[in-house]
């Protein structure tokens, strides 16, 4: 398996904050992550007319919101009621992570991240599930997003390559790697926050390796049986894989 540099998988000619081209990543058997087919990001809530034709000329028809019904109400999205783009809205949170008692961010308030990415699979494997048929049957380039593209988007990313055979390193890494690209971005933010608060926008990487043991110790280390027990087909399973190994 050949070495894999994260670096080499920013995309800096979007304005999208953390955005990343999925491919490059190396897999077992001598393959790479195929280039052009995903793109992750944090959310486009932030950018110009301009900046939302750079998007759709970089070849991006596909648009998958994880964020929560009640971010989406209050920020919209530029990609919602475009007629150019296949947008869909599957939220990978329960409740609103702005609300002032919301029960979901309490719980990782006393808990990790990681903690909560077992949630996301435990508790939304049907979502995972209707993502990865959306990512199998797009056609140009998909977007996927969350607020800052690192966790829910980081749950999304990690399951891919871990289907495809990427190792428990470089997944590690390219979900820890989240927050150099964002902390002169959430650095205003996490000024703001108590101690106990920083560790919900960094990326640290024991997020990771908490939800990755959960793979191996709930479904064997096979992230394909985590998503057939939510509905994914065998054949879709296999599909997905042709379409991202090259």
């Amino acid at each position: 398996m050949s070495s894999y540099d994260p670096d080499s998988q920013l995309v800096k000619e979007l304005a999208l904050i953390n955005c990343r081209e999925l491919g490059g990543m190396p897999l077992a058997g001598d393959k790479t992550f195929r280039t052009g087919i995903f793109l992750r990001s944090g959310s486009p809530e932030w950018l110009t007319a301009g900046q939302i034709n750079e998007v759709k000329e970089y070849g991006v028809k596909t648009v998958i919101d994880l964020r929560a019904v009640e971010e989406l109400k209050g920020s919209g999205n530029p990609f919602a009621s475009d007629p150019d783009v296949d947008f869909h809205n599957i939220p990978l949170f329960n409740g609103d992570p702005n609300g002032n008692d919301d029960k979901t961010m309490e719980f990782i308030l006393t808990h990790t991240l990681g903690d909560y990415y077992v949630i996301i699979a435990e508790e939304m494997g049907d979502r995972l599930a209707k993502i990865m048929r959306i990512l199998l049957n797009s056609d140009g380039l998909t977007l996927f997003h969350c607020a800052h593209g690192k966790d829910r988007t980081g749950v999304v990313a990690a399951l891919l390559y871990s289907l495809c055979g990427a190792s428990r390193d470089n997944i590690i890494t390219n979900y820890a790697i989240s927050y150099e690209y964002l902390k002169d971005f959430l650095a205003p933010s996490i000024a703001k926050l108590p101690d106990n608060m920083k560790h919900i926008l960094r990326s640290d990487a024991h997020n990771m390796v908490t939800f990755l043991d959960y793979v191996d110790s709930r479904w064997n280390g096979d992230a394909a049986a985590l998503l057939m027990a939510n509905g994914l087909s065998g054949d879709e399973i296999s599909a997905l894989r042709r379409k991202c190994m090259a």
